[in-house]
């Protein structure tokens, strides 16, 4: 059988040009660099027939969130898109203690499969997908995260989206929902310095060297997966879809990252600990500058309480001598308050949040600061952060 690439289906690639698929060079004459034996990637034989797509949940203790992932997602299958005929829906099991593999079993469509055994030098969540994409049957992999929702016709749409702009990965930042004080406070602080460190547009420039992913939602053309070496390439990754990105710029396999609350949903943590821990784990990797980050979100605090205070202290010395000065410099002070609030709130804004919560963000400053020095003294001096019950090195 004749191939997408032309080849004949079970013959490899390795020693003759590389051929494009979708966002990989168009250059005719620019050889294969990665030469990937058949089979490296993928641990079974090329099917006769590819589906067109393979979705992948990895999940590790995930019962309050998987259904509702997986509800969604079986509900985009229709007569045009039908899920075992055009598509399938696989769910790793990641040694779950609780009800994670019975909930994925009861919904009809899904395919659960447990994660093989972790070996060292990986990551758990790196190894579960990599359990389910050596048996994926897709022209195109979808990874996407249990504590996602997606919006109806997102898979197809998604598709669609990555062949018109030509590339072979594509990945959105969901709609985040927050819940309870801490999570609206943090959240958009956070938010807003991704947006800032990655902006969407530079991540999708084949010119700019920036790349970001958001492993929530990551779709990958299959001889695409190959090239870059799929999982197995970032097995010790903690933070594997932004490594993931960061091999598909320099390979030029073509690059797409927005945000999309046109797509998918996520609600990343559900519980103040978790939330604490996972980004413990991963804003040292996210922001390099995680320590001197934190020291500007402490002069913010400074500046937010300490400006006005000021100002009312020199408005309380209005009889004593000089008076007139003291109250202009008081005023002056509020003048400088109102402008470094508006440009906090400038910042805030590109978080994409609800206004309430952008409105609200200022009390997280300090939670903000003390999760960047965590994390960094987790990951720079302890050199090592732990998550769901494992230890990975910092």
């Amino acid at each position: 059988m004749v191939g997408d690439d032309g080849t004949e289906s079970g013959e490899s690639t390795v020693g003759r040009p590389w051929k494009p698929v979708l966002g990989l060079s168009s250059d005719p004459t620019e050889p294969l660099t990665i030469p990937i034996p058949k089979g490296t990637v993928f641990d079974q034989p090329e099917p006769e027939d590819l589906l067109e797509l393979t979705v992948i949940v990895p999940a590790r203790n995930e019962e309050d969130c998987l259904g509702a992932c997986l509800n969604s997602l079986v509900q985009q299958s229709d007569q045009v898109f039908a899920l075992g005929r055009d598509w399938e829906l696989i769910v790793v099991d990641d040694q779950s203690t609780d009800r994670t593999a019975e909930i994925a079993r009861s919904i009809p469509g899904v395919t659960v499969m447990p994660a093989n055994k972790l070996e060292k030098g990986w990551t758990g969540k790196a190894n579960a997908i990599w359990t389910a994409a050596r048996k994926a049957r897709g022209r195109w992999l979808l990874f996407t995260d249990a504590d996602t929702v997606h919006e109806p016709g997102n898979l197809n749409r998604a598709m669609h989206e990555a062949a018109r702009h030509k590339v072979g990965m594509l990945s959105y930042s969901p709609r985040q929902i927050v819940s309870g004080f801490a999570q609206r406070t943090l959240m958009p602080l956070i938010f807003c310095e991704l947006a800032l460190a990655y902006p969407p547009a530079k991540v999708s420039d084949p010119n700019q060297r920036i790349a970001a992913a958001n492993g929530q939602f990551l779709l990958v053309e299959r001889e695409a997966y190959r090239r870059l070496g799929g999982h197995k390439a970032v097995a010790d990754r903690v933070l594997e879809d932004v490594e993931l990105a960061n091999l598909a710029k320099r390979r030029k396999i073509g690059l797409r990252f927005r945000y999309a609350e046109d797509a998918v949903a996520a609600q990343m943590y559900r519980t103040s600990s978790a939330m604490t821990g996972g980004w413990t784990k991963n804003l040292a990797l996210l922001f390099n500058n995680a320590l001197f980050l934190a020291a500007w979100r402490v002069l913010d605090i400074a500046l937010l309480i300490g400006l006005p205070w000021l100002a009312i202290e020199l408005w309380n010395a209005r009889f004593a001598a000089h008076s007139l000065e003291w109250l202009g410099a008081g005023w002056l002070l509020l003048l400088l308050w109102v402008r470094n609030l508006v440009r906090f709130y400038a910042r805030v804004a590109r978080s994409n949040f609800r206004f309430m919560d952008c409105a609200l963000s200022p009390l997280g400053l300090p939670l903000f600061a003390a999760l960047l020095y965590r994390s960094w003294f987790q990951h720079k001096v302890l050199k090592q952060v732990s998550w769901k019950g494992r230890t990975y090195p910092g």
